[in-house]
């Protein structure tokens, strides 16, 4: 079996041997890497190309959020989730902004870790549930909406087609698994979009959370 190569970026030794440790043990995965700050994490990024890459947030010399863009701008293959004890809706809208794949909770059990780190290696989104609520009362303002009031107006194909946009995959991929053509997703998801009012990648992800389709991949 194939094991998931994951990388862990985070300036406290301790707790990057934890996660080691609880990584290695899985039967599916392996850490092949490790940083101390978020530039290194960019540098060994580049060179190991790991499958995904587990990293904190507050680093030295260069930030998580930093180093997220950063990365991402260089090697957009590798996924990477956020594992932080910041709960705030604010840092997650940045995080997903930046092209984080994942966001889960240090102060979760293991087993959400593990759940994310292999929801987003096969090209899903991932938040940790425990930040639902948050996210709910920082856009509540638009909740009605993102809770699918209009989820009533899509077409079967469209309401598909939306979902697994949400969960990471491209428009050939799309195209691919539904046999249609790119241009028929194209159409299917502005169409969609335009129905729900939404304009950008983390309005998606936030109406995925609300459909529940992000902890159901």
């Amino acid at each position: 079996m194939t094991k998931l190569r994951v990388m862990l970026a985070d300036d406290h030794e301790t707790v990057r041997e934890g996660l080691k440790l609880i990584i290695n043990a899985q039967a599916d995965m392996e850490v092949v890497g490790e940083a101390g700050d978020g530039l290194a994490a960019v540098t060994q990024a580049q060179k190991l190309l790991p499958d995904v890459l587990v990293m904190d947030i507050t680093m030295p010399r260069l930030n998580g959020l930093k180093a997220t863009e950063r990365l991402k701008a260089v090697c957009p293959q590798v996924r990477v989730l956020t594992l932080s004890r910041h709960a705030d809706a604010g840092y997650i809208q940045q995080l997903l902004r930046a092209g984080a794949a994942g966001y889960v909770l240090k102060q979760s059990a293991s087993t959400e870790l593990m759940h994310a780190i292999r929801a987003i290696a096969s090209g899903g989104t991932y938040l940790d549930p425990k930040l639902a609520a948050k996210v709910a009362d920082a856009y509540s303002g638009r909740a009605g909406a993102l809770r699918g009031e209009a989820h009533g107006s899509l077409s079967e194909r469209e309401s598909e087609v939306l979902r697994h946009i949400a969960l990471g995959y491209s428009n050939k991929e799309i195209a691919a698994r539904l046999e249609l053509s790119v241009k028929t997703i194209e159409a299917h998801k502005a169409n969609a979009m335009r129905k729900l009012g939404i304009t950008s990648r983390i309005d998606l992800v936030r109406y995925a959370m609300f459909q529940g389709w992000l902890q159901d991949n």
